[in-house]
């Protein structure tokens, strides 16, 4: 099997893992189907100028010197002033930048989402991440991925569907090199298509994703079967305030957003996860979210949270819902 140099860290990494982990080999023979439905021209019609772009980054000068521990995910290296110019060009036409930020070669990339603010929030509360192999379900371009990678995780593997965030990983992968040792990888997949009771994560994160899903108790199943037995699950997810029977149902929209089917409160969401057979179900963190933490920047240009607010009261969404709440809930698999 002929394998692309983009893969062969990916492939790797599913090989060292299948060692000690039950599971991975019978998903490392499921890759190049996933890839290639993952990364499919004709279903992305920008898919290919993604992949020239970050084909086009410049080779860097050594030393670089990279911090995945800071709150900016920092590659420094001494670029002159036509590359730096030129990594910047093909990094914006990869935009919009969601999650961040980044510092890349002297290239400052203020993404929509200051994505630091909920890491500081969430990390104090993880079990040690050292050592850890990590699954980070819906994680974007991997900002969070590389954040789990400076922590200490052993392996950390980021699964999205979107091919407009694998690239962005790319380029950011191409900065940071052989930094971390192969050990933050991405997969452009949905969690439907990780194997079934694959319970070999020490920690899975699913942050953003489960209001998009129409089944959320499937959803904390799936996320449920990837955990190792005495695995944590960190579950960031919008809410509302109320009881333990409180949850919203939106109409057509949601702040803007199509596809967000529940909102349950904080107490709601401990149920659900007590019901899906999780144990020690904690609200760690509950906070509506700020106009400093999502907005509109040079990097994404596009509307953001200012403009899915009613103008006049912005603690409604300009639907009339309650404005974005958002709740970490941390569990465990029982052992």
């Amino acid at each position: 099997m002929s394998i692309p140099d983009v893969h062969r860290p990916l492939y790797q990494a599913f090989l060292d893992q299948a060692f000690t982990r039950r599971g991975f080999d019978a998903w490392l023979a499921r890759l190049p189907e996933q890839l290639a439905r993952g990364l499919d021209p004709k279903r992305y019609g920008d898919l290919k100028a993604w992949e020239k772009a970050v084909a086009k980054l410049p080779p860097l000068p050594e030393p670089r010197r990279v911090r995945l521990d800071a709150d900016s995910v920092t590659v420094e290296c001494e670029l002159d002033d036509a590359r730096r110019r030129q990594c910047e060009n093909l990094l914006r036409a990869l935009a919009p930048w969601r999650k961040g930020p980044y510092r890349l070669g002297g290239v400052t990339i203020d993404t929509e989402w200051r994505s630091d603010w909920k890491w500081q929030r969430v990390a104090p509360h993880l079990s040690p991440l050292q050592g850890r192999r990590v699954l980070d379900v819906g994680g974007g371009n991997g900002y969070h991925a590389w954040r789990m990678s400076g922590a200490g995780a052993a392996f950390t593997l980021v699964i999205d569907p979107s091919p407009r965030f694998f690239w962005q990983f790319q380029a950011v992968r191409h900065f940071v090199g052989d930094a971390d040792n192969g050990r933050t990888q991405f997969l452009p997949v949905g969690i439907e298509d990780v194997p079934d009771e694959l319970a070999a994560f020490d920690t899975v994160f699913s942050m953003g994703v489960l209001y998009h899903r129409p089944s959320p108790l499937e959803h904390l199943l799936q996320l449920k079967a990837a955990l190792r037995p005495g695995g944590e699950l960190v579950l960031e997810t919008l809410v509302v305030r109320g009881d333990d029977t409180t949850v919203l149902l939106p109409g057509e929209r949601y702040a803007a957003m199509p596809n967000v089917y529940f909102l349950p409160s904080s107490a709601a969401l401990v149920g659900w996860l007590e019901r899906c057979g999780f144990e020690n179900a904690r609200v760690v963190d509950e906070a509506d979210t700020s106009l400093d933490e999502q907005r509109a920047t040079d990097w994404m240009t596009f509307q953001s949270l200012a403009d899915f607010l009613d103008p006049e009261d912005t603690t409604r969404t300009r639907e009339g819902y309650p404005a974005p709440r958002r709740a970490v809930v941390i569990a465990n698999r029982p052992a």
